[in-house]
């Protein structure tokens, strides 16, 4: 039985989506801009961000308002982007501005997602350039998708499916980052905010500011949940159980509680708020300041030398990650008895093989949390909806700011930007609310580029890609030299250039896949297998490590409410998508093997006991340790395994039974 709260369907990748309603007139772009003033304070009181002028540098309210009688000016847009379209050539070097959000899925306007997302600032900018209507994450969770695109190598090459230090991944390590690539190119290479997990700051000649989640609820000791949350589902804690309007002051305020901002190094500093229009800056729109003042300023510290350096600037964007705080007049675009949960069907997750394989359940925990705290999934995934797409419109307002610096400063005509995420989400399809799924709204991802002279404006381009082919887009696009590798224990780029697709957005000639490959881990065991994915054009299938499938139909079931995979009609698809996702994976993709099975093959305690005389001794399991850690691309550190063993070690005789070394670390060789 499908669930009441469904609403209009979703528009099909292959159909353009209306023309955005929400463009300026011509008189307001003609006019002065009102600017921002620079700030040095990551968190200074904010200062507004309305001008009388510029599309991207209104709030959200005056952006829509404006829109609404102009539609006319779209038609300018295009016909300007057609002109400039005539040269290819560029006058210098292209500047590039890559943006990043985190957790954005498909709920932006002209993507078919949410029907009640307002972001005017990205559908503006999509105007002028490519929308990649079928864009993909290659790994739907934070880390290793970061990892995989900025080094342009699949998770599955790499073999780096969790959060470890990627540079410490032998594949990972002897690869230049797409960073690193435009700094050996003569790039002046910037960036600010969330970019890499692990950062390192010498992947840039000038960095920003640091990763900051906040504002976080303080309870006066220590950061919490907001308490404004309903419990059960406030227990999961300070980041996925919080979600609030900035305005609910945690704990009112009082005995040092409230709000704090603060990364590890520097935590719970306090976060001032008195009204959405006197309060401290949020890390995001920090973000956003710091860079819109780098554009502007680069503009006039370019002018004034005689060797003329192009930039390449990357900006993470936080938001809609958890928690899911962002100012009340966000929040107030979506009145909470309007807003619809997502498109899903009560029981949908029954035909599924995720509970099966034994995949990571935290969004079936936070489904479960979220009906049992409200009292019904309908009203619960309506609180956390709304909160999801105030943040979204935060952002987006963010987003905004920094693409109204490329035009003010005159450098839009040489600066190619490409504005994603780095993953989707999912509000509640499949009874889950989480990312790192393998289904569409987890995986898919918003995508827009322009090129100057070469995007076509307004365009929508249908082929499946994916994040993995944004490095050697850039690469062909800015005609970067030298090979990505450092040396032969290095990898070239697993992706392919987008190019075809930006020219011609409809009969571009792609020489890449056919499907777009994600990949679920299966497990921290380095003899687990992993969960994959494969979505073309019409088809999503899925392929998890006992071999339970799952295959979607996008041309008749856009909602992924049907699983085909035990259909004998579809057998021979079933099979044929099968061998489509060995041949992009370029491995053996698990076979139908349970995985109680695969993992009895393997004894940890048998690894580690060398001479095989029912005891491990330290030396036995330092070799041990030495081994596992060069084949994960670990650093080996024996002081730190000597302190696990003797942790281990419970009646201190030097020797591991099977029963200590069992009831020690979950994950083998922990420390």
């Amino acid at each position: 039985m499908r669930h009441q709260a469904l609403v209009g369907p979703r528009p099909q990748p292959g159909r353009s989506p209306p023309m955005p309603a929400c463009l300026p007139s011509r008189e307001e772009i003609d006019g002065a801009t009102l600017a921002v003033a620079t700030s040095a304070n990551l968190y200074e009181p904010r200062k507004p961000l309305i001008t009388k002028t510029n599309p991207y540098r209104r709030s959200h309210g005056q952006f829509l308002a404006v829109g609404r009688k102009n539609a006319r000016f779209q038609a300018f847009l295009v016909v300007l982007a057609c002109l400039g379209s005539m040269s290819s050539a560029w006058a210098e070097r292209p500047n590039v501005l890559l943006i990043v959000c985190d957790d954005l899925n498909d709920s932006v306007e002209g993507f078919g997602g949410h029907p009640q997302a307002k972001t005017p600032f990205l559908n503006h900018f999509a105007a002028s350039g490519v929308r990649f209507q079928r864009a993909y994450s290659n790994a739907p969770i934070c880390a290793p998708s970061r990892a995989s695109f900025l080094t342009g190598i699949y998770p599955s090459t790499s073999g780096n499916y969790h959060f470890q230090k990627w540079f410490e991944i032998p594949v990972l390590r002897n690869s230049q980052t797409l960073m690193a690539h435009f700094k050996a190119n003569g790039y002046h290479v910037a960036g600010t905010g969330k970019l890499m997990h692990h950062h390192r700051r010498g992947e840039y000649h000038e960095f920003g500011q640091p990763v900051d989640y906040g504002p976080f609820a303080f309870n006066g000791e220590t950061r919490v949940a907001h308490p404004s949350v309903p419990k059960p589902f406030q227990e999961i804690g300070l980041l996925d159980g919080s979600f609030a309007p900035l305005s609910d002051v945690p704990f009112g305020g009082k005995n040092g509680a409230g709000w704090v901002v603060g990364n590890w190094r520097n935590p719970n500093r306090p976060w001032r708020y008195v009204t959405d229009d006197n309060r401290d800056r949020t890390p995001d729109e920090a973000n956003a300041q710091w860079a819109a003042d780098f554009i502007r300023d680069y503009r006039e510290r370019k002018t004034q030398r005689k060797k003329r350096k192009p930039f390449f600037l990357s900006v993470g964007f936080i938001r809609p990650h958890t928690p899911m705080v962002a100012p009340q007049r966000f929040f107030d675009l979506f009145p909470l008895e309007t807003v619809k949960p997502a498109r899903f069907m009560l029981g949908d997750a029954k035909d599924t093989g995720f509970a099966s394989a034994k995949a990571r359940n935290r969004g079936n925990r936070a489904y479960r949390l979220l009906q049992e705290s409200y009292g019904s999934a309908e009203v619960g995934l309506g609180a956390y909806t709304q909160a999801y797409l105030a943040c979204v419109a935060a952002v987006d307002e963010c987003v905004g700011q920094v693409l109204s610096a490329v035009d003010e400063s005159g450098q839009a005509d040489n600066t190619i930007v490409i504005v994603t995420s780095d993953h989707g989400f999912n509000l509640g399809e499949k009874e889950y609310v989480f990312k790192n799924s393998l289904w569409e709204e987890s995986v898919r991802v918003p995508l827009i580029i322009r090129v100057p002279r070469l995007s076509k404006a307004g365009s929508d381009a249908t082929q499946p890609v994916s994040l993995i082919d944004l490095f050697p887009t850039l690469v062909d696009l800015c005609d970067l030299e030298g090979d990505t590798r450092k040396n032969n224990n290095g990898r070239s780029l697993d992706g392919h250039s987008l190019r075809p697709f930006i020219t011609d957005p409809k009969r571009g000639k792609w020489d890449g896949p056919a499907g777009a490959l994600t990949v679920v881990a299966g497990g921290r065991n380095p003899h687990d297998t992993h969960h994959f994915s494969l979505r073309t054009r019409r088809w999503r299938y899925i392929r998890y490590n006992n071999g339970a499938q799952e295959l979607y139909d996008h041309d008749n079931d856009p909602f992924e409410w049907t699983n085909l995979a035990t259909s004998p009609k579809h057998a021979a698809i079933t099979k044929a998508l099968y061998r489509q996702l060995v041949d992009v994976r370029g491995t053996a993709v698990p076979a139908a093997v349970p995985v109680s099975a695969v993992r009895q093959k393997w004894d940890w305690f048998r690894a580690v006991d060398k001479n095989k005389d029912g005891t491990a001794t330290e030396a036995e399991w330092l070799a041990w340790s030495r081994a596992a850690d060069k084949r994960n691309g670990k650093i080996y550190k024996a002081a730190q395994r000597k302190k696990t063993f003797r942790r281990l070690d419970a009646n201190r005789d030097g020797h591991l039974t099977r029963s200590e070394l069992m009831k020690g670390p979950q994950t083998p060789g922990t420390p």
